[in-house]
C-alpha cells in the first residue's frame, strides 16, 4: 500500500467521521505557530555581551564631552551643557594645549585597551576541534515502510482501533519517508522489549558509528582520553559508556561519562561537556556517542499524548571525535566557536512538556505537551538561548542595529515601534535544526526567515531517518557535507530541543573546504 492509496481509501470510507480526528491530529502536530514563535527573536539582548556593554557605557562620557565641546563657543547656556561648557572653558584657559583633545584620546585608548584585553582573555581558552564524525547507517534488514508500520501496529494487539487510526493518520503527516529503521526487538511478531534486546540495539548502533569513525580517522580505542555517551531513556547498569569501554578494551584511565534523561538536545550537552573537559586536560582526545534507544520505549497504550512518539522516533546514532591538540587545526574539519545551554526546568509547564510516565494501564511512555502549549515552551527556551548566543556570533552591524532599535523603542514606547529582528543568516551559512518533526522545522523556518535550501538538511534527515533524537543534528551535518558542501571559514549552527525543557546550540567553523 502506497501513501496515496492509503489516504484515498481512508477518505472514501467515512469522510465525515474522520474529519474531527484529523483536526485532533493537527492540534498535536500543526499548532498555530505564528502566535507562539513570533516573539522568539524579539527577546534577543545584545547587553548579555559584557564587552559590548562596557564599551557602550564607556562611550557615554566621550559623547557628552563632544556635545559640550560643540556648544563651547555658542550662546546656549542651560542645564548640564552650560555647566560642562564653563568647565571646559576653565580647563582650556589653564592649558593652551587643549585638554579636550587629550581627554578624547584617553577615552579612545581605554576602549582599545579594553578590547585588546578581552581578545587576550578569550585566547586563554583552548581551541576545541572536531576532527571528524560518523553517523550510523542501519543495515537493510532493519528498514521499515509505512505499510509495515501500520500492519505491525494492528498485529501486535496492543492498541485499540481508535489509536491505530490515529497513528496511521499521523504517520503520513510527520514528514517521515518510507525507509526508516526500527530495532529488531520491536519488529518481531511478538515484540521483545527485554533488557537484553535493548542492549543489543545499543551495541549495534554505538559500535556501528564508532567503527566507522575509527576507519575514517585512524583513531584507536587506546587513544581515547575522554568518552561521553548520551542516551536519554535506556540507562542500564553497567552504563553504556562501560559497555563501549568493555567492547573496545579502552584504557582504564579513560574518563567516561553516561548522560541520561536529557532528551533530544543531549548531543549538544555532550559536546559542551567535552569542551569543558578539554579546557582542563592538555593534548587530549574525546569521543562523543549520541543515540536513543527505541526497544523499550515503543509505547503500547492508547493515550494520544503518548502515541505521538511511536510515529516519530527511529533508530540512529552518531560518533564525534574532538580534540584540543594543535595539529588538528591543520587536519581537522571544524573548530567549536560557541556552545550555549538553556534549561527552563524552573517552569512547571516547561518541565512537564516532555514527560516520561505511566498511563492508567501502567504502560510506560513519553507524554508530549499538545500543539500550542509545546510551541510556547519551545519559543521561550529558544528566545533565552538566542539572547546568550547572539552577541557571540552576530556581526557588529546587526548588534548595533538592534541596539539602536532598542533605544528607539524605549524612548517612544515598545508597541509603537516594531522590534528589530537580527538576521542570523549573516552569522551562519548552514543550519542543522533538530529534526523533531515537520511542525518544528516549519515554525523555525518561518520565524528565522530561512529558505527551503536552509532547512533542506532537516527535512531530508526527517524523511530518510525519522527523528533519531540527539543524533539527528549529525545526520543533518552529514547531509550538508555531501549535498551542500561547506567552504573554509563558513559556520554551521546546530540547534536542538529536549526534555526539561532544554534548548541547546553549538556553532562550528569549517577549517577547510569539506
Amino acid at each position: 500500500m502506497d501513501k496515496k492509496s492509503n489516504e484515498s481509501s481512508g477518505s472514501s470510507t467515512k469522510p465525515a467521521a474522520t474529519k474531527p480526528e484529523e483536526e485532533e491530529v493537527k492540534s498535536y502536530y500543526y499548532p498555530d505557530r505564528d502566535a507562539d514563535l513570533g516573539e522568539v527573536r524579539a527577546g534577543y539582548s545584545i547587553w548579555r555581551n559584557n564587552t559590548f556593554r562596557t564599551m557602550m557605557l564607556g562611550l557615554v562620557p566621550l559623547i557628552l564631552l563632544n556635545i559640550a565641546y560643540v556648544y563651547n563657543n555658542s550662546e546656549l547656556l542651560f542645564g548640564v551643557i552650560g555647566r560642562i561648557r564653563v568647565l571646559i572653558s576653565e580647563i582650556e584657559n589653564q592649558d593652551p594645549k587643549n585638554i579636550y583633545i587629550i581627554l578624547t584620546l584617553a577615552f579612545i585608548t581605554l576602549l582599545l585597551l579594553e578590547l585588546v584585553i578581552s581578545v587576550f582573555m578569550s585566547k586563554k581558552n583552548r581551541a576545541v576541534y572536531m576532527v571528524d564524525f560518523s553517523v550510523f547507517q542501519p543495515p537493510e534488514q532493519y528498514k521499515i515502510t509505512h505499510e509495515f508500520f501500520v500492519q505491525h501496529t494492528k498485529n501486535v494487539g496492543w492498541f485499540d482501533e481508535r489509536s491505530i487510526d490515529f497513528q496511521t493518520k499521523l504517520l503520513y503527516k510527520t514528514g517521515l519517508g518510507n525507509e526508516t529503521y526500527f530495532p529488531a526487538g520491536i519488529t518481531k511478531a511478538e515484540p521483545d522489549v527485554s533488557m537484553e534486546s535493548a542492549r543489543q540495539e545499543a551495541e549495534l548502533v554505538l559500535s556501528g558509528c564508532l567503527d566507522s569513525l575509527f576507519a575514517k580517522t585512524g583513531l584507536k580505542p587506546k587513544d581515547i582520553d575522554i568518552l561521553i555517551v548520551n542516551c536519554s531513556l535506556f540507562n542500564p547498569t553497567p552504563s553504556l559508556a562501560a559497555m563501549v569501554m568493555n567492547k573496545y578494551k579502552m584504557r582504564s584511565d579513560c574518563l567516561s561519562y553516561s548522560l541520561s534523561g536529557m532528551g533530544c538536545s543531549a548531543g549538544v550537552i555532550s559536546i559542551d561537556l567535552a569542551k569543558q573537559l578539554l579546557q582542563v586536560h592538555k593534548n587530549a582526545t574525546a569521543v562523543v556517542l549520541s543515540t536513543e534507544n527505541i526497544t523499550q520505549n515503543w509505547y503500547r497504550g492508547n493515550e494520544r499524548a503518548m502515541l505521538v512518539t511511536n510515529t516519530l522516533f527511529r533508530m540512529g546514532g552518531a560518533a564525534i571525535m574532538l580534540s584540543n591538540k594543535s595539529k588538528y587545526y591543520w587536519t581537522g574539519k571544524y573548530r567549536l566557536v560557541a556552545s550555549v545551554r538553556v534549561t527552563k526546568a524552573n517552569s512547571d509547564s516547561a518541565y512537564q512538556a516532555v514527560y516520561q510516565m505511566e498511563d492508567k494501564e501502567n504502560n510506560k511512555g513519553v507524554r508530549l505537551a499538545t500543539g500550542r502549549d509545546l510551541m510556547v515552551v519551545v519559543g521561550d527556551a529558544l528566545k533565552t538561548n538566542l539572547t546568550i548566543l547572539g552577541p557571540m556570533v552576530l556581526p557588529w552591524s546587526e548588534q548595533i542595529k538592534f541596539f539602536i532599535n532598542l533605544c528607539h523603542r524605549k524612548l517612544v514606547g515598545g508597541k509603537k515601534v516594531a522590534p528589530y529582528v537580527p538576521d542570523f543568516k549573516k552569522a551562519f551559512q548552514h543550519f542543522c535544526i533538530h529534526a523533531g518533526g515537520r511542525a518544528v522545522i516549519d515554525g523555525l523556518e518561518q520565524n528565522f526567515n530561512l529558505s527551503a535550501y536552509d532547512v533542506e538538511p532537516s527535512r531530508a534527515t526527517l524523511y530518510r531517518y525519522g527523528n533519531t533524537s540527539s543524533s539527528s543534528i549529525w545526520y543533518e551535518l552529514n547531509f550538508i557535507e555531501k549535498q551542500h558542501k561547506v567552504k573554509s571559514g563558513e559556520k554551521v549552527w546546530q540547534l536542538a530541543f529536549g526534555s526539561g525543557f532544554k534548548c541547546n546550540s553549538a556553532v562550528w567553523q569549517a577549517l577547510r573546504d569539506i
